[in-house]
């Protein structure tokens, strides 16, 4: 019997429209939260992990080829963007020479497509209010849609709760803001809510690529395909060595208990593991997002589990509307998908190259990704051409939001390849050529302006 707020949340949810894989998914989890699950993950409860290297790995040439021949491409393309102050697709935000994440990410399918001779369909997982906008960008490309496949699926969406009480939020000023996305642990419940588990396996492919789209350099690869191919591993997940930028960020470990391997996010992280947590030497490996999966070993586990494949819970407490704090205090229950690596046995973890991991979360990121710290080649795979990639730091008061960010490199981003890192508290507006060198801090009081063509270096007031 469920309890009342489960019982209303349900039937929001059937109103809604709302897969019913996915309400019961939701279900699953609104229990375990109103059994007191935190989601939490202790440190004493596991211990570091080691893995092979993608560099020290031998994947003969055919066995690339005949695995990319199998393999689909999903991008997670869900997110506005909006704590960058947009409010449609970030995958529709500009990188260079006028082109997006999405025209970027078209054409390395497209092009991938044309030197192996293979199928290699491109799939995006939507939200509610990124599909519209994203269909529109990618009409352009007439050959990118697969004759019998869909360009997406859309994720579920499931009320936000009231802290107190666990009720489905209610917010008639704007009723967008009572729902909330259930993470992108909720890609397998969509792909099978959806059909498009079934209609893939159907069509002959085996193996899926999964990636956020903000991460260019999550390229599907046929030389991994076939590390996975020849793996036989059921799932398994693309890790990078942790820098200073990733301290806050999620990492993986070995639990005690049983071996398995688990992906702790730093919202399951408590308050007193945090300096455990930021021990870059301790915990030395962070997720990529870019994931692997066998589809039939996918559509077992979930015909075993009735469609429920049981990620750990992640209780993210927010206010009903971000942006104003005076609103009620909500609960958002949340999964990652990289957590399904403990739902497998065998499932694996290679080390790759950091050029795999190039994801644009704030426009520090965004800086570095239009400079020319990375080329855009022929194939519109992005090369790291700078020997480090530098740390950046911007002034989030003028330059956090990407319309104040443009409007302060009018002319472009300056020249990072010779920069260590780049910090600059005030605000100042970018000529044209402007080049920085080693470590540099610009910090001033009012409007400045850096002129065209000059080289900075060191602390400049």
């Amino acid at each position: 019997m469920g309890s009342a707020g489960l019982d209303q949340a349900r039937a929001k949810m059937r109103d809604a429209g709302v897969e019913e894989i996915a309400i019961e998914t939701f279900a699953h989890y609104y229990r375990l939260l109103e059994h007191g699950e935190t989601g939490m993950i202790p440190e004493s409860s596991i211990e570091p992990i080691d893995m092979e290297r993608l560099a020290d790995v031998e994947v003969p040439d055919d066995v690339a080829a005949a695995a990319i021949q199998k393999t689909v491409v999903i991008k997670l393309n869900g997110g506005l963007g909006t704590s960058m102050g947009m409010d449609r697709a970030k995958s529709l935000l500009c990188v260079r020479r006028g082109l997006s994440f999405l025209d970027i990410i078209a054409r390395q399918v497209l092009g991938l497509r044309k030197e192996y001779g293979a199928r290699l369909p491109l799939l995006l997982m939507n939200s509610f209010r990124t599909s519209s906008d994203t269909l529109h960008a990618l009409a352009r490309y007439e050959d990118l849609e697969v004759p019998g496949l869909p360009l997406e699926f859309l994720q579920n969406k499931e009320p936000k709760l009231l802290l107190k009480g666990l009720t489905p939020a209610s917010y008639p000023a704007d009723p967008d803001l009572e729902w909330c996305p259930p993470g992108h642990g909720d890609i397998y419940t969509a792909l099978r809510g959806s059909g498009t588990l079934d209609l893939l396996i159907e069509q002959g492919y085996r193996y899926v690529f999964v990636s956020n789209s903000d991460n260019l350099g999550a390229v599907p690869d046929a030389r991994v395909a076939g590390w996975f191919a020849q793996s036989g591993a059921p799932f398994a997940i693309e890790a990078v060595r942790r820098t200073a930028s990733d301290r806050k960020g999620g990492h993986f470990a070995r639990r005690k208990a049983d071996g398995r391997i688990v992906l702790r996010e730093t919202a399951q992280t408590l308050p007193e593991d945090q300096a455990a947590l930021a021990d870059l030497d301790r915990h030395q490996f962070t997720s990529t997002n870019n994931l692997w999966f066998d589809l039939h070993a996918m559509k077992a586990t979930l015909d075993q589990r009735d469609g429920i494949l049981g990620l750990p819970l992640i209780r993210n407490v927010k206010h009903l509307d971000p942006t104003d704090p005076s609103t009620p205090e909500v609960v958002q229950i949340e999964t990652a998908m990289g957590a399904a690596i403990e739902v497998f046995d065998g499932a694996r973890l290679i080390e790759v190259g950091r050029d795999r991991f190039i994801p644009v979360k704030t426009t520090n990121d965004l800086l570095v990704l239009r400079s020319d710290v990375y080329e855009i080649g022929a194939d519109f795979a992005l090369t790291q051409v700078a020997s480090d990639v530098p740390f950046i730091d911007l002034d989030s008061g003028y330059y956090k939001l990407v319309g104040d960010f443009d409007q302060r490199f009018p002319e472009g981003a300056p020249s990072l390849q010779k920069a260590s890192s780049f910090r600059i508290q005030g605000d100042y507006t970018f000529g044209h050529g402007v080049q920085v060198m080693g470590d540099v801090e610009l910090s001033g009081k009012g409007a400045q302006r850096v002129p065209a063509g000059e080289v900075l270096g060191g602390s400049q007031g």
